[in-house]
């Protein structure tokens, strides 16, 4: 994605970034790529980051440059951010190697899919073997459900059994998938209608379906969570509130506002295509989980027990996931 088009992105936030007054200001720096993007649109279009007494100021950043945890790490612990999202295991790790942060809100069920070309003889996990398998990362949440997944139901480890190459980015990723680099890659959920709807390309596994059935719960659990830095959280535990209950006024207009999904295409997508457009749409109204309570949080840690116990610690990057990383209440 070109440099213009984030850019341009950016513009269609500064739109609505008005002065915040008195308000207590929460700094959230995203991927331009990442689609907690389009419900932090939602709050800012609406003006319900004001509504519940915060400010909310959006800025997009790179994934390939910006987005690592060692980044994500050194911004919370007093840099120039105070929200960010990411996967609960990578808060876990993060958190059990020192870092002063804590999940507070859940996002949702971010993960991915596997998309190969129409023509590839791969059509499920049993089909994985002897195969170039595009990830982002070796510890790419995708990845480490995938293992587990392989394990527990087919009895052999993809991590053994397959050529993994890493991808620098997202965008770099569909680069591979479109030049047949790569035989399938697990890209990230928002990105997959546009090789689907615009190419020869199916997904052949949606990594949701792996979620519940390894967490054994039929309740909705939310992958990605929004964190903070405890210190920020200590100091300002009504501006970590009021974006929640933003974020859960953003959730109710996107299920219910067709419109605005028109909107956010013409913004934020990189394609304008109205197939594509209404694929992420009824995508992300599956994928968000607009709260949370101590039955979902028991729900992550089972999921999480479950994945160490089938892929290991050492997939996961964490022996166990350390006391505090979870407020669901802050």
């Amino acid at each position: 994605m070109s440099r213009r088009h984030i850019d341009a992105q950016q513009a269609a936030f500064d739109e609505h970034h008005d002065d915040p007054g008195d308000l207590p200001v929460i700094r959230a720096r995203f991927e331009h790529n990442g689609s907690p993007r389009y419900l932090l649109y939602a709050i800012k279009r609406f003006g319900y980051d004001h509504d519940h007494g915060v400010h909310l100021d959006v800025r997009l950043v790179s994934d390939e440059l910006e987005s690592g945890m060692e980044t994500i790490r050194s911004r919370l612990n007093g840099g120039d951010t105070d929200l960010v999202d990411t996967d609960f295991i990578s808060v876990a790790r993060e958190r059990a190697e020192g870092a002063d942060i804590v999940a507070v809100h859940p996002y949702g069920r971010t993960v991915g899919g596997l998309v190969a070309h129409e023509d590839a003889d791969i059509s499920g996990l049993e089909d994985l073997s002897g195969h170039r398998i595009g990830v982002t990362r070796r510890l790419d949440k995708n990845w480490i459900l995938t293992r587990a997944a392989c394990r527990e139901y087919h009895g052999f480890d993809p991590d053994e059994t397959v050529t993994l190459v890493k991808a620098e980015s997202r965008d770099d990723l569909t680069r591979l998938i479109r030049s047949g680099e790569v035989d399938a890659g697990f890209q990230f959920w928002p990105l997959v209608p546009e090789l689907t709807r615009t190419g020869p390309y199916e997904e052949v596994l949606s990594v949701s379906h792996l979620v519940q059935r390894l967490s054994g719960t039929d309740r909705e659990l939310p992958v990605a969570t929004f964190l903070t830095g405890e210190s920020y959280l200590d100091d300002h535990p009504d501006a970590v509130r009021g974006f929640a209950d933003a974020a859960r006024d953003a959730v109710d207009r996107l299920h219910e506002d067709d419109d605005l999904w028109g909107r956010i295409g013409e913004a934020l997508m990189h394609e304008d295509d109205p197939t594509v457009i209404r694929a992420v749409r009824d995508g992300w109204r599956d994928m968000v989980v607009r709260d949370w309570d101590e039955e979902r949080v028991d729900g992550m840690y089972r999921l999480f027990d479950h994945l160490r116990a089938v892929a290991g610690a050492d997939a996961l990057g964490v022996e166990e996931i350390p006391e505090g990383t979870f407020d669901p209440d802050p």
